[in-house]
């Protein structure tokens, strides 16, 4: 099989031609149909984190396919199933955060694409307790996105608490923010999109914004705070100043919900604000296995849409390229 592989921190990915991986207990092998290139993939193959993965690795976190190997131990899945694996690969299932509904918090997890080989590849092995099937009738392109992109959305969303007719400002419109407009549409918000491009600002119209921000020329947080202040704001935005500017349009009692990771980042709070404004400033991290599902099913109802372009494996060097560049008004997703 051919897999596109992370040899050195900083360095471009080499395709190579490797032997089809072997399923061991509890896992199953998936024939990759897609798999969605997210800017995490990005910071993986430059080493950009704390925690870092150990080269050699093949990244990706957002692969779907058809299972056409078992291991001993995966009841529950079936030869010819289709299957999203997603950034967590597996975690211990018995700690207090599996045991209260937070599985993505649990310390032992394993996570694809980083601590396992992922996605970018003709096949990749997955735990099959934690592989979702995918709905029949969901293209397995628009699928990829909705493992990693859709469902980090989806729950930093449900991490806001957000409730109809609140204000919601969505920071960053691109793979992750042109679903975060929906989810928050779908909960009922008034949605103000941010962004620096003509085209994703556009995008989010389309998608169902009600207000449009254009970061170049505009004051975010005055304009927030011109209707009200937002009661949270969604920071995806891979930029330190756009946290800042999200933090500042916030109403009394806002909620900030980190979902970037810029490599680095850091964000300076004001105390005294922030005791006396009640803010809440929370991170989250993707989403559990039920938040998955729940995804699927909100797409195989035709509650959301999924702007992507497909590319061939071999393009991986020039797509993060462009993602980096900017020049991607939503997701790459690289077909094997």
């Amino acid at each position: 099989m051919q897999a596109a592989v992370v040899r050195a921190f900083g360095e471009p990915l080499v395709l190579e031609d490797r032997p089809d991986p072997e399923p061991g207990p509890g896992q199953i092998r998936i024939r990759v149909e897609a798999s969605g290139l997210c800017h995490t993939d990005i910071h993986a193959a430059h080493g950009d984190w704390p925690v870092k993965p150990q080269p050699p690795f093949v990244p990706g976190h957002e692969g779907v396919g058809i299972v056409d190997k078992l291991g001993p131990g995966t009841a529950g899945i079936s030869l010819g199933q289709r299957v999203a694996v997603p950034w967590l690969g597996r975690a211990c299932g018995s700690c207090e955060h599996c045991l209260s509904g937070w599985e993505t918090l649990c310390e032992q997890q394993v996570n694809t694409g980083y601590s396992t080989d992922g996605g970018h590849a003709q096949k990749s092995l997955a735990w099959a307790r934690f592989a979702q099937p995918v709905p029949d009738g969901i293209d397995p392109r628009e699928a990829a996105p909705l493992t990693c992109a859709g469902v980090t959305t989806y729950k930093a969303v449900k991490v806001a608490g957000v409730r109809p007719a609140q204000l919601v400002a969505v920071s960053g419109i691109g793979g992750l923010g042109h679903l975060a407009v929906q989810y928050a549409k779908i909960a009922g918000a008034t949605v103000a999109a941010v962004d620096v491009t003509d085209d994703k600002l556009a995008l989010a119209r389309e998608l169902g914004a009600d207000l449009l921000i254009d970061a170049r020329k505009d004051d975010v947080a005055a304009v927030l705070k011109a209707h009200g202040g937002a009661h949270a704001a969604i920071a995806l935005a891979v930029d330190e100043s756009a946290f800042a500017a999200a933090y500042a349009g916030l109403r009394r009692g806002g909620k900030l919900v980190m979902v970037a990771l810029p490599a680095g980042g850091t964000v300076q709070l004001p105390i005294f604000d922030t005791v006396l404004n009640g803010t809440s400033v929370i991170g989250s991290i993707v989403g559990t296995r039920q938040d998955l599902a729940e995804v699927f099913q909100l797409h195989a109802a035709g509650r959301t849409r999924v702007i992507y372009e497909t590319r061939p494996l071999s393009s991986v060097n020039e797509s993060i390229a462009d993602v980096l560049r900017g020049e991607i008004t939503a997701r790459v997703v690289l077909e094997p």
